[in-house]
């Protein structure tokens, strides 16, 4: 038995039922076989076991009361991973479906992202099992004030720096923050992605989507071509991408399908943006009314299906394993040539390896979804200086950093006799940069 497949043997004999901390692990892992075989010390010192293995894991209970006055109890994480280039720095998830084994997740991946990005920073994550769909002003408010009431202990602007993610906006960030405040009496950067009057950056809310194009753009280029003309498909309808669909459509793309948890949208025409945020940012309602707004558009109840439609670049911007062996098989027979995601892992391992057996450009999410990370760190440098940089130098630094991201992972990639698969590129980009600082600092 390697020394690969034994850590990850006793991984997932000593963290069983996380099946998406097993699967998350085994990519990483075993694209990292080769790193491991020119570096021997790495077992002696034991690296592997140590990368695996959250520094440190907070579960928490979260207490509030909703607007009917009875009390409601959810569960309450976060996963301090690896600390070996920075301060950790990762999001906080508010959904049904969070539980320490999509933390940790999450929290891995998130390890190997924020160390493609070039910037001082660590990887961790949170979040809790509660949906703020439904949930009124007021009650989402009194959770994220219970929420931070025992988060604020484990946080800090040189030690911990959560962020959003799915489920936690700005206003959850307001929120948060608020409560943050008031307990520690300090108006710190502790908190990324908050609002311009108190602190955050400009093109923060873009910054995931815009670096998902970026570097798809980026790949494009390289190969002598563009999103001119592209027709292009995006799951979800959140932050991501909208921000996406918006520079994907700045760019000259066509973008002709979205969707929610529901189902999603078609539209040849092209999607009309201005509607999707109307509906989803402004009224928070269902996709499923831009068919009865914009002609010649249609509405399919589920979400799958909209793998099934022809494009040539595909940018699942939704949740973890939307694309399975079968989407990705029809996605193939219908001709994209590349996939970026701008989810984290939203892809399985059986739909990976389809798109790379059949020469499809695949961006995976520690490179494609970097982009809010990165903002999220220049942020902090902002808040650490007390300075405020415009749009456009933000959003500068933003794409030099995909696209140096690219050319790191499709370097490493030729480095290591993985001529394209950027996969193997981005694993083994990010993680060598981990290892010297893990290795440097000795057996912490």
């Amino acid at each position: 038995m390697t020394y690969v497949e034994r850590v990850l043997a006793d991984l997932k004999a000593n963290n069983p039922n996380e099946p998406e901390f097993h699967q998350a692990a085994t990519e990483i892992l075993t694209t990292l076989a080769p790193v491991i075989e020119k570096h021997p010390e790495y077992e002696k010192a034991g690296l592997l076991e140590r990368f695996v293995e959250p520094e440190r894991v907070i579960m928490f209970r979260v207490p509030w009361v909703d607007d009917s006055g009875a009390v409601r109890v959810n569960k309450g994480y976060r996963v301090q991973f690896n600390s070996a280039l920075g301060p950790y720095k990762g999001g906080l998830r508010f959904h049904p479906s969070v539980n320490l084994s999509i933390i940790k997740f999450l929290g891995l991946e998130q390890i190997l992202k924020n160390s493609l990005t070039g910037l001082p920073i660590g990887g961790g994550k949170g979040g809790a099992n509660f949906d703020p769909k439904g949930k009124s002003d007021g009650e989402i408010m009194r959770f994220c004030q219970s929420f931070m009431t025992e988060l604020y202990r484990h946080i800090g602007q040189d030690t911990d720096v959560p962020a959003g993610d799915i489920g936690v906006g700005g206003r959850e960030i307001g929120y948060l923050f608020g409560q943050y405040k008031k307990i520690r009496d300090e108006h710190v950067g502790v908190l990324t992605g908050r609002g311009l009057s108190y602190g955050g950056s400009l093109a923060r809310t873009e910054a995931t989507g815009y670096g998902l194009v970026y570097i798809t753009e980026e790949a494009l280029k390289v190969r002598g071509d563009s999103f001119k003309g592209k027709t292009v498909v995006i799951s979800g309808s959140g932050n991501v991408a909208i921000y996406a669909c918006q520079k994907v459509q700045q760019l000259g793309g066509n973008v002709v399908a979205m969707y929610d948890s529901n189902g999603y949208i078609y539209d040849p025409n092209g999607i009309n943006l201005d509607v999707v945020r109307d509906i989803k940012e402004v009224r928070r309602a269902r996709i499923k009314e831009y068919a009865d707004i914009v002609k010649g558009s249609s509405y399919t109840d589920g979400c799958s299906g909209i793998w099934s439609l022809k494009c040539d670049i595909a940018l699942p911007c939704a949740t973890q394993n939307e694309i399975d062996k079968f989407s990705a098989e029809t996605l193939v027979k219908n001709g994209v040539k590349y996939v970026s995601e701008g989810a984290n892992m939203p892809c399985n391992l059986e739909a990976i390896d389809v798109f790379q057996k059949a020469g499809v450009v695949f961006l995976p999410a520690k490179a494609a979804n970097a982009g809010g990370v990165a903002v999220s760190a220049l942020e902090m440098a902002q808040s650490s200086q007390r300075v405020f940089w415009t749009f456009e130098e933000v959003d500068s630094k933003l794409k030099g950093i995909m696209v140096n991201i690219y050319h790191a992972s499709e370097d490493s990639a030729k480095e290591y006799g993985y001529d394209g698969n950027y996969v193997m590129g981005a694993n083994i980009a990010g993680f060598k940069k981990v290892a010297d600082a893990m290795m440097a600092q000795g057996i912490v």
